[in-house]
């Protein structure tokens, strides 16, 4: 817990990869990712990583995927029982084959128009971001796949080089604020790891956006996303090898 002042959080997971125990790090949202889709256009509820890598005919060319890295890896990983930080040569290359496999069943790889698509009808799947998918829109849904999916953590720090470290424990302290956190939470739709500022939000907001009631130990059972190291680079040379053309 941020021990500056009073300030308390729930943590998601118990320290990040790159700080074990939250020790230099303070956790600002939180969210994972999974499938967002027109109830009344794709005529079924989806509930695995297969609806989209392998789409049936009413989804064909209307399905967007992520095409930031290690989320367009994500669906292919798990559908395959395999970790979001695998580096296994062997698992890389049936998961690049799958993904290039599920390439002409897709509209877009899209990071930021997807909720656009799905509200104009001309999307009725899409993998999403849990805080992007507009739920608001009493048409459209959101799910967790069965296979899993991730746990991501934004978090705050400060730099060694700062000028201004009381200003900046300051600032991180009133962000921790119950009633500050819950703004952050209530306008960008993403949990924030507060157990006060989470009691603070509007039921109505809630009922709109029910990824946001998601609790804490579902949230847990996603794998967090680690850094690769030299590994990277295999990720980034298949992904541009799939999304070329």
């Amino acid at each position: 817990m941020w021990s500056r002042t009073s300030r308390t959080w729930t943590r998601s997971p118990p320290g990040s990869a790159h700080d074990k125990g939250n020790v230099t790090s303070v956790p600002y949202t939180r969210g994972t990712t999974g499938l967002c889709y027109r109830k009344d256009l794709l005529g079924y509820t989806p509930d695995s990583w297969n609806d989209l890598l392998k789409p049936r005919a009413a989804v064909k060319g209307k399905a967007t995927m992520l095409k930031t890295e290690r989320w367009l890896f994500l669906p292919a990983q798990k559908a395959l029982g395999y970790s979001v930080n695998t580096t296994d040569k062997q698992q890389l290359a049936e998961i690049k084959k799958l993904l290039l496999s599920a390439k002409d069943g897709l509209l877009a790889y899209d990071d930021t128009t997807f909720g656009d698509r799905l509200r104009s009808g001309e999307a009725v799947l899409a993998e999403a971001w849990d805080g992007w998918c507009p739920t608001d829109d009493k048409r459209i849904g959101f799910i967790v796949p069965k296979e899993g999916s991730d746990l991501w953590t934004d978090t705050m720090v400060i730099l060694k080089s700062s000028k201004n470290k009381e200003a900046a424990h300051a600032f991180i302290d009133y962000v921790l604020d119950a009633k500050v956190h819950s703004w952050v939470a209530s306008n960008i739709f993403y949990k924030v790891p507060n157990t006060a500022a989470m009691a603070e939000l509007d039921p109505a907001l809630l009922k709109s956006y029910p990824a946001l009631a998601m609790p804490p130990e579902q949230m847990l059972k996603g794998e967090s996303v680690v850094d690769l190291g030299d590994a990277a680079t295999a990720y980034t040379r298949i992904v541009t090898e799939v999304t070329a053309g």
